[in-house]
This record gives C-alpha cells, structure tokens and sequence, in this order.
C-alpha cells in the first residue's frame, strides 16, 4: 500500500514567529489535527531555527571550527529533542485513538521513523 508523504515547509518571516505549511503528495490525504504540544513543538524549532541561524553566522565570521561544531551538536540534539515530543505526542493522540486493526496509522508512523533515523 502506499502512503503518501505529507511535506512541511516552515519560514520565518524574521520577526521571530515561524509559519508552517502542510500538504500531501501522492493520491491520499493528510490527517490535519492539534496536539496538545504544538505550542510547546512550535517554540522549540522557533530556538532551534535561531540557534541554527547563529551558527550561521559563526561561520560567515570565521569563527573556529571547533566551536561551530559543538553548537551544531547543540543544534542537532534540540531537534532530536522536539522530534521525542512529537512523537510521544502522536502516539498519545494519534496512534492511541486509532480504530483495532488501523494498520495503516502503524505503517505511515513506521516509515516515519524510518526516514528520522536514516
């Protein structure tokens, strides 16, 4: 069976609100729902995206090497920690709530995890 891939585009308009956007590919369709982390979901990539715009700078301005790869890792691992929170939080609310049987919402989650990892 193939599931559809759902992509998200966010942007900052610089004012220090990111915007996302969502739209699904392929003949399916997305399942548009709230978590009850979004908010928390939201402000951690708003830091992640303005740390990752600092590095940014590090290195337009020559910082050492050494330095713009550990506030990479820093970086990274705000991501790792946001995608945690997410998928706890689809798993409260998405996967729980699935009908017996709804194999579909365990395949889409599997394949998720799969392109996380890789």
């Amino acid at each position: 069976m193939h599931i559809p891939e759902e992509e998200i585009l966010l942007h900052d308009h610089g004012d220090g609100v990111v915007h996302s956007h969502s739209h699904t590919h392929g003949d399916g369709h997305s399942h548009g729902h709230t978590h009850t982390q979004t908010r928390a979901v939201i402000n951690r990539l708003s830091r992640a995206i303005g740390h990752l715009e600092s590095v940014k700078r590090m290195v337009e301005d020559g910082r050492d090497c050494t330095e713009v790869l550990v506030q990479l890792a820093a970086v990274r691992s705000a991501l790792n920690s946001t995608a945690k929170v997410i998928l706890k939080d689809h798993l409260e609310h998405c996967i729980n709530n699935a009908g017996e049987g709804d194999q579909d919402q365990l395949q889409a989650l599997n394949e998720a995890i799969d392109k996380f990892m890789s």
